[in-house]
């Protein structure tokens, strides 16, 4: 293990006595744990930060940013730790780690739920579940809510009750000057505004109040199909999805076919068309719903079905463990031309192994029922929200997974909006901030520099003051 970077003596001295400050652990170098504290979910970024934080209340999370200030020191923020640059750590700063802040309140009555910024979309579902309740979360349940609320949060739901942030009532934040403000409608609007698809710019938020819908049972699952049938089916989802019903949020993609019993054995580890089927309307018409899938081309396997909501949200967890390799790319699509199905269908067909693969997934329906210039969202034209993820696990791939996702985007480049969705940014894609948020850019650095002129929250994909 590397030397952790040199600090002053008195920066030494503070985060020593930052233990007596607060409830939560505090992990250096020199304690057991170290190693295990300061892993994020991507194993490509192996940081090695002064002291991260456990964090247990609200107070701890206002000690460490006053130190971080005082200390001119970069500070990440994390939940789920699933940042795909690896913004949840650094080298010779802080960490506050808010994984041990994760308790969910829900409200039935009033159908909302008050979280714990460290809870995991697991967390979030399994409560709200018992109540026959969700919100739009993310694909993979192990993401915490945090990143991907405040990136905007697309989802199985929301092409029916919109975005995360579309259904977010409230947020506690501490901001960089160590204060501790509540951002609603009715209170701090504009800090409000820009937490609601602006990232982790403007200070930590310690818990977000939801509205939530009436979801339960789903009819969900995967369906594959043969690569020589792709264009096919990739056609047949643009032209269901521009009028489906709003209770229907599933997405089309490429996957090496795992090991998985529903799935014919001689086809294990063959690259297969996938479509991901998601029903939360009426169970019973979910088969009259889904009938273009079943005909659309002869299907290889079939997995969907009945099942709870919090279990599709798991469905592909054990695809993507901690400490996997990881790369991005993401960008909007408003049309899907024949040219632009063919380059999805000739990159798409080489998906090297079962952790790399493209999604495609649908924002329109109530997507677009918000203005684009209503939250920092700004993309409520787009059609669907595409990620490229290559995941893998053997350092000596690197540069070959990282040159076939590069080498997808790039022949897509042509058919897409400038920008991508926030939260499928890579590390190298810093030079997008603008075309991210494209008309909201401005109004952006208004809201840093009222809440952080001096870009404390620099660890993201940061909007300069």
């Amino acid at each position: 293990m590397a030397d952790v970077a040199t600090a002053s003596p008195l920066t030494s001295e503070a985060v020593q006595a930052l233990g007596d400050q607060v409830r939560g652990r505090v992990i250096t170098a020199a304690d057991e744990g170290y190693d295990g504290a300061r892993m994020v979910h991507n194993g490509m970024f192996d940081r090695q930060p002064l002291a991260v934080l456990q964090a247990e209340q609200v107070g701890d999370v206002i000690a460490v940013v006053n130190l971080a200030k005082e200390h001119g020191l970069d500070l990440s923020v994390r939940g789920g730790m699933h940042s795909g640059p690896g913004y949840g750590t650094n080298d010779g700063g802080l960490v506050i780690d808010m994984s041990q802040m994760r308790t969910v309140r829900v409200d039935p009555r009033n159908k909302t739920a008050r979280a714990d910024a460290g809870a995991t979309w697991g967390d979030f579902n399994y409560a709200t579940h018992a109540f026959g309740l969700a919100t739009t979360g993310g694909i993979i349940s192990t993401t915490g809510i945090s990143g991907l609320t405040l990136g905007g949060g697309i989802g199985y739901l929301c092409r029916g009750v919109g975005l995360t942030i579309d259904n977010l009532i409230s947020a506690d934040v501490v901001t960089a000057d160590g204060k501790f403000l509540t951002a609603s409608e009715r209170e701090n609007e504009d800090l409000f505004w820009g937490l609601r698809g602006g990232g982790g710019n403007f200070g930590v938020v310690t818990s977000f109040e939801y509205r939530l819908a009436e979801v339960d049972q789903v009819f969900a699952g995967p369906i594959f199909y043969n690569l020589e049938d792709a264009a096919t089916v990739l056609r047949m989802f643009d032209e269901f999805i521009r009028d489906a019903p709003e209770e229907f949020g599933g997405f089309p993609g490429f996957q090496i076919a795992p090991p998985l019993p529903f799935i014919p054995e001689d086809r294990h580890g063959d690259p297969l068309m996938l479509v991901v089927v998601h029903w939360a309307g009426p169970l019973d018409q979910a088969e009259a719903v889904l009938k273009p899938f079943r005909d659309v081309a002869p299907i290889v396997a079939d997995g969907s079905g009945p099942l709870p909501y919090p279990a599709l949200n798991g469905a592909f967890d054990v695809l993507y463990p901690k400490g996997l390799r990881a790369y991005w790319k993401g960008a909007f699509v408003k049309d899907l031309p024949d040219a632009a199905i063919a380059a999805h269908v000739e990159h798409g067909s080489t998906v090297p192994e079962v952790t790399c693969t493209m999604h495609m997934y649908p924002v329109n329906g109530a997507v677009q029922r918000v203005g684009a210039n209503d939250t920092a969202f700004a993309y409520r034209d787009a059609t669907y929200g595409m990620v490229f993820l290559a995941g893998w696990t053997d350092p000596a791939k690197d540069a070959e997974r990282i040159k076939w996702l590069r080498d997808y985007y790039e022949a897509l480049s042509p058919y897409t909006e400038p920008g991508g969705y926030i939260n499928f940014m890579q590390d190298d894609d810093s030079g997008r901030i603008r075309d991210n948020y494209r008309q909201n850019y401005e109004r952006l650095v208004q809201v840093k520099r009222a809440y952080d002129p001096d870009n404390l929250f620099h660890m993201n994909q940061n909007v300069a003051p």
